[in-house]
C-alpha cells in the first residue's frame, strides 16, 4: 500500500499564462512608447538652459520681491473687467446651452434621428476648443476688447453647461413626469411641471461651478487681447517688470481664491 497518494493540485492565478504574457508584452510596449515619445519631445531641448534653469528661477524670483503695491490702484478696473467677462459669458451660455441640451437629451428631443445629432455636435465643438483659441479667433474677427472675451467664454462653456445638464435631465424620475402627463397636461405643462423641478438644483449647481472656472480662464484672455487683468500681466511682462507681475499673481490668487469659496457657498445652499 503506498505510503502517500499524490494528487493533482490546482494552484489558482490570477491571470492565465497567456494573459500575463500579453499583459508583460503591453507594459513592455508602454516603456518603448514612452521612450520614444520622450525623445521626440526633448530632440530640441536645450540641455545648457534646463541646467541654468534653477538660476534663472531664483533670479526672477528676487526681482518679484517685494511686489510693486502701489501698483494695485491701475489693476482693480481691469480686475473688474476680468469678473464681467467671466459672470457676463458664463450668463450668455447658459441662453445657448438650455436649450442644446433639452435637444440632446434623450427622454426631451423631438428628434433622436436629427435634432439629438445636432445638439451633440454643438456640444462636442464647444468642449473641444479652448476658451484661449476662441479668444485668439474673436479678437482677429472683431477686434481686442472685452466682446471678444466675452464671446469667448460663452463659446467655450456651452458644451460644459449643455453636456451636464442634458444628463441630469436623462437621470429624472419619469414617474413623476408620468404622473404631470396622466392629469391632461401638454407638453410645455409636462416640461413645466415634470421636468424642470427635478433639474433645477442641478442646472444652478452646474452654472455657478462653469462660472467658477471662467473666473479662472478669464485671467488669462487678456494675453490674446481679449481684455481683463490678463492684458496688465502681459505688458508687465513685456517690460520685464516682475515686481507688478507677482502682484498681479497674488491679485489674481486672491480673485481665484473667493470665486471659490463663494461657488462653494452657494453650491451648499442649493443642495
Amino acid at each position: 500500500m503506498p505510503l502517500a497518494l499524490e494528487y493533482d493540485r490546482h494552484v489558482w492565478r490570477k491571470r492565465a499564462p497567456r494573459a500575463r504574457l500579453a499583459l508583460w508584452f503591453g507594459w513592455l510596449a508602454l516603456a518603448a512608447l514612452t521612450a520614444w515619445s520622450w525623445q521626440v519631445m526633448t530632440q530640441d531641448t536645450i540641455w545648457s538652459f534646463v541646467a541654468d534653469a534653477p538660476r534663472q528661477a531664483r533670479d526672477i524670483g528676487a526681482r518679484m520681491v517685494p511686489p510693486r503695491w502701489e501698483y494695485a490702484a491701475r489693476l482693480w478696473h481691469p480686475l473688474w473687467d476680468t469678473i464681467n467677462i467671466a459672470t457676463l459669458g458664463t450668463l450668455l451660455a447658459i441662453v445657448f446651452a438650455v436649450p442644446v441640451a433639452f435637444l440632446a437629451a434623450r427622454n426631451t428631443t423631438p428628434s433622436l434621428a436629427l435634432a439629438r445629432p445636432v445638439a451633440l455636435f454643438v456640444i462636442v465643438a464647444s468642449r473641444s476648443i479652448n476658451s484661449l483659441i476662441w479668444a485668439l479667433l474673436l479678437v482677429s474677427i472683431l477686434g481686442p476688447g472685452l466682446l471678444a472675451g466675452i464671446i469667448a467664454i460663452a463659446l467655450r462653456s456651452i458644451g460644459f453647461i449643455a453636456k451636464l445638464l442634458y444628463e441630469a435631465m436623462e437621470e429624472i424620475d419619469e414617474h413623476q413626469v408620468e404622473a404631470v402627463a396622466a392629469t391632461g397636461a401638454g407638453g410645455a405643462q409636462v416640461l413645466a411641471y415634470g421636468i424642470v423641478p427635478q433639474v433645477m438644483p442641478a442646472f444652478a449647481g452646474i452654472s455657478i461651478f462653469r462660472w467658477d472656472i471662467n473666473i479662472r480662464e478669464s485671467t488669462i484672455l487678456g494675453l490674446v487681447g481679449a481684455g481683463g487683468i490678463g492684458l496688465q500681466l502681459e505688458a508687465s511682462l513685456n517690460v520685464l517688470a516682475w515686481n507688478q507681475v507677482s502682484l498681479i499673481l497674488l491679485l489674481i490668487f486672491g480673485t481665484v481664491v473667493a470665486s471659490e469659496w463663494v461657488s462653494a457657498r452657494v453650491r451648499r445652499a442649493i443642495t
